[in-house]
């Protein structure tokens, strides 16, 4: 397993677990998330936002993928199944495509999943 395979499984280990001091040591500082719902939003912001709208999660992840062409770059194919503080549960299935920086952090990530089937379910439950 290369690092950027182990970061990507530790990225979602964190999200798994909600650990939001673990999710922000695997970013660089100034990184971005390109969100559906969110838009786009420094990493800092973002999982705050998303572990406190979070009761549960259940990550079941089917793939890592690292660049066959050597860039700093791996995708992670997974189902997410989030029960929210109000509990509402919502599950889907998502990729997220992670860039590194010159020291193996995460500087953007960029989410992509369907948001049509949960748009009206998670509306604006984000704090």
């Amino acid at each position: 397993m290369n690092a950027h395979e182990e970061t990507v499984r530790a990225y979602f280990a964190a999200l798994d677990s909600n650990d939001l001091d673990a999710m922000l040591q695997l970013f660089a500082a100034e990184a971005i998330v390109h969100s559906p719902m969110l838009g786009e939003v420094r990493a800092a912001e973002f999982f705050p936002k998303v572990f406190g709208a979070s009761s549960a999660t259940s990550i079941t992840v089917f793939d890592v993928l690292v660049s066959a062409q050597g860039q700093p770059r791996a995708v992670g194919y997974f189902n997410y199944d989030w029960t929210l503080k109000d509990g509402t549960v919502i599950q889907f299935d998502a990729a997220d495509v992670f860039d590194f920086d010159a020291d193996g952090r995460i500087a953007k990530m960029t989410i992509l999943y369907d948001t049509y089937p949960i748009r009206d379910t998670v509306g604006n439950k984000y704090e």
